[in-house]
């Protein structure tokens, strides 16, 4: 099982589509609070509620409380635009976590500190004039390769 960590996101809509995403994928999305949102908002339901019924989600009050649960992910793997190495370069693991930012701010640098240089990973960008992807769209081509890795064709 791949697991989807959001460090208190922000966008309902990127919420909802990374859920559908990980609904999709039979993966489970951890949502670390606060949140920029509830859960019941109208954006987050227009975007990928009707998958929510679907989804393997848990929800954690803090990035403690995540870390102590039983539920977790074996290994975490910090997706940010100042990784090291590319998400290409990964041999990922069944019960491996990816862990995305807030896509205002990213991830903390104690978060960056935490997981380590060798589990910081990025996705290349072509275009270095602009900063980074969309928070959805990198959960989804992060997600995929992952899946291509471990699963393979459907």
């Amino acid at each position: 099982m791949l697991h989807v960590v959001l460090f208190q996101p922000e966008i309902p809509q990127n919420t909802g589509n990374i859920g559908r995403t990980c609904a999709i994928t039979e993966s489970r999305l951890h949502l670390i609070y606060p949140l920029g949102f509830e859960i019941r908002d109208k954006h987050l339901r227009r975007s990928g509620m009707d998958y929510w019924h679907n989804l393997d989600i848990r929800h954690h009050e803090s990035w403690e409380a995540f870390k102590n649960s039983d539920d977790g992910p074996k290994r975490l793997f910090l997706m940010t635009t100042k990784g090291a190495r590319s998400y290409w370069d990964i041999e990922y693991k069944d019960g491996d976590g990816l862990v995305f930012g807030r896509e205002g701010s990213g991830a903390p640098d104690w978060m960056h500190e935490e997981i380590g240089d060798d589990r910081r990973v990025l996705i290349p960008i072509y275009n270095d004039t602009l900063r980074s992807l969309n928070l959805a769209t990198s959960a989804g081509i992060a997600v995929y390769e992952v899946m291509r890795q471990l699963k393979g064709d459907p």
